[in-house]
């Protein structure tokens, strides 16, 4: 048997004996006695993963206990460390602790590695963890050129940090030049990386020290990186910079600083992955840009964030989860919203799992022949490998033991002697850590002993729990019983409790629990004794209460506290305002019972409370103190009552008790009802319950009370105002114990195997149970035999199973309570049933009725209920598509299941698929699960309608013609027999022509459309058909040419089917383009993207192109008005050079060129003779470029020989003007600027044809 060893305790000296100490001594580590032999035991050691300073001497730590005191020895890296051999390595004298120095000389770096220590002596070998020495590590940043970061008003910005990679991991904290930390907010934070993010920069971010730090603890070191330099600049200083000094290069970004929705800068893309070990702390981070500056939202999707762990950090960037475990793994999104719109990103996280212990593998100690066993259970994720070592040697390959059998996480022991004595070592182990636990076997035959010591004085206050402690040890186990006085009988669990350990609980103590116990140990060895003792006190209490005062600035109050207290307990009373000392103030005086503070001001209102200390209890009470300006005439003070004083319980009975008390102040209302409170001080300490309710003229109460319960009572007065303070607790009063009076409810009978029963109920309360020994009594029989009645009697739980009984048979159960005592009433009797099983039998005669192509009826006849063996859940019907009518492919079986409750026999399967092969069984259910399936059955939907052709592309059209090429349905639903194509024309105001059908075989893919009227847009609708009729159809719109060379479809289509997308190069300084080719009367998407960006890509957009014109311009050169229209121009032109001809020679000559010789405007620049173009050119007023209507001739030449008044290179149309004489003026009028001319600037006349085409 395994041995509990009791640990032993000090003296306690009288009065200061905690409650909380016996409760921490009830879980103590037990260990066994220092001068008996024992293996030995690994009490510290250096942790796992050790880093040191490599600027002091290196301390391995490795103490351990044991009888002999053992030896100890070290591993470096696997190997043996002779540490006699480094004269730099010393081990702690009577200690396994090393002590490197490496101050004088040496370097840290040497002693890197992996240490072990081995404690060893004549009963085994306890080993330490591996610990892994690394110095710690501070190195300096790179040193690198940074380049100064100018970039526009409302641009995101990053500014990367980048540490140097330390050991541990440095704090990461930007500062300025001068120390100070930068201030951050949700528009600038910095990130779990380092990185400083800003959603968009303010001109206030301007300046030059921008400067992250890495501060590294472990050799308390700072570096810093060099100061990087920002400057935010408007729109127009940001042109002018780049024009001045910088090229595009240097640039930060060219983002535009107007509003834009969020974009998240970390993390990257849509989703994410975040792994996170168990115990450890989640953090998640979302930080994005954006103008205004985004706000961030977290959610856990299909879950909710743990309330009491969850915490967020960094303005809510920044999402916390401690104590991660493994449902915590799920996906987690980010939400960046501001008032133009909002992204999310979703991060799914993994949690894996260390090893970490269910059951770790304790001390062992036995006697020679017991048997025991040693547990080790881990768990992790993934789930560790437990390997067992003894005395730290793999088990494998040590001796074997006839005493020890290994079964995977327990070694079980048989008939141990003291060679099985042993150190055994469990490691559980994954790929995130391990561990390691020493457990060691003792084989020892010892007395018992007592390690409590004696005549300790133990002091409690009345009506609380008092622990009486007897630590022990012995091998095999002592048995523990206590007696009460010099002769007194040996005490039972009926109102004591008696714990393993040997402590004995009085629960509730009384003032005649007074006196001397007796603890005595007894095994087959011998026997052990020890005399306590336990002195109960009166509890101390506030018997006069300060009340709350209101008073005037200038004025005096004074508190009072009344104490009353145990005769042996000297009291200390304290005054505190706030929770804190009271003010260092002479107007503050506090004697025996009172406080009293003078001359009031405003800084003396608050909360005075009265703290009275024993060395047992504390007990306090509290007033406020409120300061108000002086009043002439202070009005009447209308409130609560006063809480009713002096609680007195009087004709104690069994099952009532007279309460009497003293009503407070009614506070000028008066007190119209009293409320009576009790408390169970042993069942429900602090839970408080309405007992009656009394006339407010009445001061006494006759309450009725019910067996063993310590009661106490309190009182509320309530007036118009409400209800007062309760009253202080009144003293207690336990009843006498009775037989229960009810019994368990909710009692039910249901099995969770096929042979068992499972009884439960709720079970009384500690109120309810009458008295001590609650138990109850649990009997059954078959509701259909003549079997007598068979019962147990079971402790205070919920629960029995009654096993080996026959499969789900009914069984008429009863449950009665009873205490030391007696039996509560006789119980009703319930039914219940015990476990179901399987049904055995599959339903018959399942028939199946078709309906229609995709609904059938399925019958079956029921089961009998006794093959169900339980409760009937209904029928499941499992179905599936066998094989297609029509390709007699064979396809993956993908069952479908539907379940119909209850006892129905039929049942209706919808959204079948028409033309196809299902087969279906049919099971019955119940509550264990489903019975064997019907022999399948086979049933067929017959054809139905088609679904719509899966495409319909019109190609090739001509004047009269289009070709049409369609895909099968993707659906036929049966054999197709026909196709029906319908169209119609569609005018020039988009209104439908009459509809001409056409029907085409079913083996056809293609076909050419003829007899078309030429540039005509027609609509088509395309019908696939079976023998059940017409399915839905497909549409399309095409036209014909104008021509017959034709138009070609554009590469870029919104039509159905497959869309290519044709794509132009655009200069990125252009914000539009024009689309050349496109189809007339035809829809298109269009998008924009940035070259080499494949992740920016624009939404897509819709527009169409306006009809066709059925216009025949083609044709329009041969007809008869085209041609007079153009002589008619022809022979106004021929007049109008004849008549400007006559005018000129009737003007004489008159030298141009000596004119502008004379009469220069140096404005105008002559013109370069080599190639004919103008000079530099400037006009002060504006910049633009010169008009098509150049003067210059088409060759780009200007001839010495042509003459110098020529009107080709003058005439400005109506601008130019003639004198008198025919001379023509126009360029010496004195205008400096002519009015531009309207409409096309072209010499050349317009054609007709193309003021049509342009009209159109």
């Amino acid at each position: 048997m395994q041995l509990k060893i009791m640990p032993k305790k000090k003296h306690l000296s009288a009065g200061r004996v905690p409650l909380i100490l016996f409760l921490c001594q009830m879980v103590s580590a037990l260990e066994v006695p220092l001068d008996l032999v024992q293996p030995p035991t690994i009490t510290q050691q250096s942790p796992k993963d050790y880093i040191i300073d490599p600027r002091e001497n290196i301390v391995v730590q490795c103490e351990a206990k044991g009888k002999p005191p053992p030896s100890f020895s070290w591993t470096r890296n696997g190997t043996h460390f002779d540490i006699d051999k480094d004269p730099l390595v010393t081990m702690k004298p009577g200690s396994g602790t090393l002590i490197i120095n490496i101050m004088s000389e040496g370097k840290a770096e040497t002693y890197e590695g992996v240490y072990q220590c081995t404690a060893r002596n004549e009963r085994g070998a306890a080993i330490s963890n591996n610990i892994v020495i690394r110095p710690s590590r501070s190195p300096l940043w790179t040193k690198e050129k940074l380049e100064p970061m100018i970039l526009q008003n409302g641009q995101p910005l990053v500014l990367p940090c980048r540490p140097p990679i330390g050991l541990p991991p440095a704090i990461i904290f930007w500062m300025d030049n001068s120390f100070q930390r930068l201030p951050q907010s949700e528009r600038v934070s910095q990130g779990l990386n380092g990185d400083l993010y800003f959603s968009n920069v303010l001109p206030e971010d301007t300046r030059e020290d921008y400067i992250c730090y890495a501060r590294f603890n472990h050799t308390q070191t700072i570096q810093q990186k060099q100061p990087i330099s920002v400057k935010v600049i408007s729109v127009d200083e940001l042109n002018d910079t780049l024009a001045a000094n910088l090229s595009d290069t240097e640039f930060y970004s060219a983002k535009s600083s107007r509003e834009r929705p969020p974009m998240f800068l970390t993390p990257e893309g849509n989703a994410s992955h975040k792994e996170e070990l168990r115990g450890n702390v989640l953090s998640l981070e979302c930080i994005a840009e954006g103008l205004p500056t985004p706000i961030i939202y977290w959610i856990k999707e299909d879950g909710t964030l743990p309330i009491n762990r969850t915490f967020y950090r960094n303005f809510k960037k920044t999402l916390q989860i401690t104590e991660v475990s493994e449902a915590d793994s799920g996906n987690y999104q980010c939400i960046a919203k501001n008032p133009l719109g909002a992204i999310h990103h979703t991060i799914s996280v993994t949690v894996k799992a260390a090893p970490y212990w269910i059951v770790a593998p304790q001390n062992l100690v036995l006697s020679p022949g017991e048997d025991g066993s040693l547990i080790c259970r881990a768990n992790g994720n993934p789930k560790p490998r437990i390997s067992w070592l003894t005395n730290g040697v793999p088990v494998e390959i040590t001796p074997d033991d006839p005493s020890r059998k290994i079964d995977g996480d327990t070694i079980i022991f048989s008939n141990v002697q003291e060679r099985s004595s042993a150190v055994y070592q469990c490691n559980a182990s994954n790929e995130y850590g391990y561990l390691l636990a020493n457990a060691f076997v003792n084989v020892l035959a010892e007395p018992p002993r007592i390690l409590t010591s004696a005549n300790t004085l133990y002091q409690v206050i009345a009506n609380r729990p008092a622990l009486l402690d007897c630590a022990f040890f012995g091998s095999p186990l002592p048995t523990i019983e206590w007696f009460k006085g010099a002769k007194g009988r040996a005490l039972h669990e009926d109102i004591y409790v008696l714990h393993d350990n040997g402590t004995l609980e009085i629960p509730v103590a009384q003032k005649d629990s007074t006196g001397t116990y007796t603890c005595v140990a007894r095994n087959k060895l011998g026997m052990a004794k020890n005399e306590v003792h336990l002195e109960i006190k009166d509890p101390t209490r506030i018997i006069k209460q300060p009340e709350y005062a209101t008073v005037q600035r200038g004025s005096t109050v004074s508190f009072e506290c009344k104490v009353k207290h145990d005769h042996t307990l000297i009291p200390t009373v304290m005054w505190l305002k706030d929770n804190g000392e009271l003010p260092n103030d002479e107007r503050f005086t506090v004697d025996k019972d009172h406080l009293v503070v003078a001359d009031v001001d405003d800084g003396d209102g608050g909360t005075y409370t009265c703290v009275a200390n024993t060395t047992l209890d504390k007990v306090s009470a509290s007033a406020v103190l409120s300061v108000v300006a002086p009043t002439p005439t202070p009005a009447p003070h209308y409130d609560v009552p006063k809480p009713p004083i002096d609680l007195e319980l009087t004709n104690q009975l069994d099952k009532s008790v007279q309460l009497s008390w003293t009503p407070g102040d009614d506070n000028n209302s008066p007190i119209t009802k009293f409320i009576i409170e009790y408390e169970d001080t042993m069942h429900e300490a602090g839970l408080w319950h309405r007992q009656a309710e009394v006339s407010g003229t009445q001061t006494t109460a006759q309450l009725n009370l019910s067996p063993y319960v310590n009661y106490a009572f309190r009182v509320t007065a309530v007036n118009n105002y409400g209800p007062s303070l309760p009253s202080k607790a009144s003293a207690q009063y336990f009843t006498k114990a009775a037989e229960p009076d009810k019994n368990p409810t909710a009692v039910e009978g249901l099995g969770s195997e096929p042979d068992n029963l499972v009884i439960t109920w709720k079970p009384l309360n500690g109120f309810e149970s009458n008295g001590p020994g609650l138990q109850y009594k649990v009997s059954w029989r078959q509701k259909d035999g003549d079997d007598e009645w068979t019962s147990v009697l079971v402790a205070n739980v919920s629960k029995y199973i009654v096993s080996g009984t026959p499969t789900f048979v009914p069984y008429l159960i009863k449950v009665q309570a009873l205490n030391d005592v007696g039996f509560a009433p006789e119980p009703d009797e319930v039914m219940g049933h015990s476990g179901e099983d399987l049904p055995m039998v599959a339903p018959g005669n399942v028939d199946v009725n078709v309906v229609n192509s995709t609904l059938a009826e399925v019958h079956w006849d029921p089961v009998p209920l006794k093959s169900i063996r339980g409760h009937l859940q209904g029928y499941r019907i499992y179905y599936w598509k066998a094989q297609s009518s029509s390709s007699r492919d064979k396809r993956h079986i993908e069952k479908k299941i539907l379940t119909f409750q209850g006892s129905k026999t039929h049942g209706m399967l919808p959204g079948l698929e028409p033309f196809s092969h299902y087969a279906l069984n049919v099971r019955v259910v119940n509550g264990k699960g489903e019975g064997p399936a019907s022999p399948d059955r086979v049933f067929h939907t017959p054809e139905g309608v088609p679904s719509a052709p899966s495409s319909l592309k019109i190609t090739n059209p001509s004047l009269d013609s289009l070709t049409l090429e369609w895909d099968p349905p993707s659906h036929p639903n049966g054999i197709l027999t026909e196709y029906t194509l319908k169209y119609q024309p569609i005018n020039s105001t988009h209104e439908l022509g009459p509809v001409l059908d056409l029907k085409i075989p079913a083996n056809k893919t293609r076909w050419i459309l003829k007899n078309l009227n030429f540039s005509t847009r027609y609509k088509f609708y395309f019908y696939a058909h079976t023998s059940a009729g017409a399915g839905s159809h497909i549409t399309e719109e095409a036209i014909t040419t104008m021509d017959a060379a034709g138009i070609l479809p554009p590469d870029v289509g919104a039509g159905k089917g497959n869309e290519e997308w044709r794509k132009e190069i655009v200069n990125g300084s252009r914000s539009f383009f024009g689309l050349k080719g496109l189809m007339p009367g035809t829809a298109y998407k269009v998008r924009v993207g940035a070259e080499g960006d494949s992740d920016f890509v624009s939404s897509e957009d819709v527009f169409e192109t306006g009809p066709a014109m059925a216009s025949r311009q083609v044709d329009i050169a041969t007809q008869g008005w085209f041609i007079g229209l153009m002589c008619a121009v022809a022979l106004l032109i021929l007049i109008l050079l004849i008549v400007c001809f006559i005018r000129r020679n009737k003007g004489g000559k008159y030298p141009v060129k000596e004119k502008e010789d004379a009469h220069a405007d140096p404005e105008i620049q002559p013109m370069k003779e080599d190639d004919g173009t103008f000079g530099e050119y400037s006009d002060a007023e504006d910049h633009k470029p010169l008009k098509k209507g150049s003067r210059t001739p088409s060759d780009r030449t200007v001839k010495k020989e042509d003459s110098d008044d020529s009107l080709v290179d003058y005439g400005e149309g109506v601008n130019g003007q003639f004198n008198e004489d025919g001379s023509f003026i126009g360029q010496y009028s004195g205008k400096k600027e002519k009015e531009p001319a309207e409409g096309n600037e072209s010499s050349e006349a317009p054609s007709p044809v193309n003021a049509m085409n342009s009209f159109v």
